[in-house]
């Protein structure tokens, strides 16, 4: 019987681990710019800037327009020749027209430049949203992997204190040590088990924070692959001029502000346009019929002019404001690029701090690691307490968690420089 829950438990381990959706970085990247809501409601407002991109290239075109009525007449009425008579008559008439503007000021033009500015703008603003997303799953990725390794600290010191206390029953049993040394064994463990569920904990909550970036609905089956050549890929410190330089030229959020400026400056050019005349064509063409007497088809063709001589200064104000909202931009481009400088400076001087405080963790890793052989090697001579042997076992693992906190700091900072670049 105990064969077979035995078997059974392993089956059941066998599917839960094949239920798990393990995800690289790239696949929790590619998931999240699928599902994320934002990235959703760019792209619809992307769609709207291009149907009013196109729409301004359609308003080149000549309209055509139809129109029918059908009147009845009873009593006393006007007939045909003019005269009335007190009759019932019927008439009907249609008329099919359309015009073609020859000249507004170039103001459909300039219309057109401005829409193909605002769609560029919407573009960069989703891209903006994409790279946003980007940072933050590597940012919770990395943080499940940190979690991962702090667990697998945690877990090992856990193993080194129970295989230490197997050691020490038999050193108790055998009269070759106080019971009373066991208590502070059973506390070391106490606490190591406290720090492991913790640490246990603190891993759900970053697969949580994942999923919900993820977007995913069930984060108990979501896990990650860990890469074997993490560091590898990322250890090229950047230089901060050198990613300034990259990112001003082709960064989402400038791109963004020079754009809404080229907008801008289309919008006074069509404000502007109001001085100038309109020029427009026009067809008609139209018949009916009077009490099914058919009248004479007429067509009509003609241009029209229209000069703007007082508007009560209507114009000239509508490009007084465009030509403000253009200085604004101005300001918003330039602020634009001193902020992404800031950001650039900041995000190098932190990864420098990061590494600086990973190789001093390194250090005191292996610092710590030979203090706690050498306690060790003194409790097993008897000339060190089992406090002392814990003191560096302690110690030690506070630098290892330090290594890896650290690690990960960096990483995440090299991986800030790398999207800005």
């Amino acid at each position: 019987m105990k064969k077979i829950f035995m078997i059974l438990g392993t089956l059941l381990a066998v599917l839960i681990s094949n239920a798990q959706q393990q995800m690289t970085l790239q696949q929790c990247v590619d998931s999240a710019l699928a599902n994320n809501r934002n990235v959703k409601q760019g792209a619809l407002v992307k769609k709207t800037k291009e149907i009013s991109y196109q729409q301004a290239r359609l308003n080149l075109l000549p309209n055509l327009n139809a129109s029918a009525n059908q009147n009845w007449t009873f009593g006393r009425s006007q007939i045909q020749d003019g005269t009335y008579q007190n009759i019932n008559s019927s008439s009907s008439s249609f008329n099919i027209s359309s015009g073609l503007n020859l000249f507004d000021g170039l103001k459909m033009k300039y219309n057109i430049d401005a829409r193909m500015a605002d769609l560029k703008v919407s573009e960069a603003e989703l891209e903006k949203i994409r790279q946003d997303i980007i940072l933050n799953v590597s940012s919770a990725y990395l943080q499940v992997l940190l979690n991962k390794e702090l667990l697998l600290i945690s877990t090992n010191q856990l193993k080194l204190t129970d295989t230490k206390m197997e050691q020490q029953k038999s050193l108790v049993e055998a009269g070759k040590m106080a019971e009373g040394e066991m208590y502070a064994l059973v506390a070391q463990q106490s606490k190591e088990e406290s720090s492991r569920v913790q640490a246990e904990n603190n891993l759900k909550l970053s697969l949580l924070d994942l999923a919900q970036i993820l977007e995913l609905n069930d984060f108990e089956k979501l896990d990650i692959i860990v890469p074997d050549d993490l560091l590898n890929n990322e250890l090229q410190l950047l230089d901060a001029q050198t990613v300034y330089e990259n990112a001003i030229s082709h960064r989402p959020e400038v791109k963004s502000a020079e754009y809404q400026l080229q907008s801008s400056e289309r919008n006074v050019m069509i404000a502007k346009s109001g001085f100038y005349p309109t020029l427009n064509f026009g067809v008609n063409v139209g018949g009916g019929y009077y009490n099914s007497v058919s009248t004479p088809l007429s067509t009509n063709l003609g241009f029209s002019l229209n000069v703007p001589i007082f508007n009560k200064f209507e114009t000239k104000n509508q490009v007084k404001t465009a030509q403000i909202n253009v200085e604004s931009n101005k300001l918003n481009v330039d602020n634009t690029k001193l902020e992404l400088r800031k950001t650039v400076q900041q995000a190098y001087f932190n990864a420098l701090a990061a590494k600086a405080k990973w190789e001093a963790a390194n250090k005191s890793e292996i610092a710590n690691n030979e203090a706690y052989r050498f306690a060790n090697q003194k409790y097993e001579g008897g000339r060190a307490t089992v406090y002392e042997l814990y003191q560096s076992k302690n110690n030690l693992a506070q630098a290892q968690s330090e290594v890896v906190q650290s690690k990960y700091e960096y990483v995440f900072r090299i991986k800030i420089l790398e999207l800005l670049k």
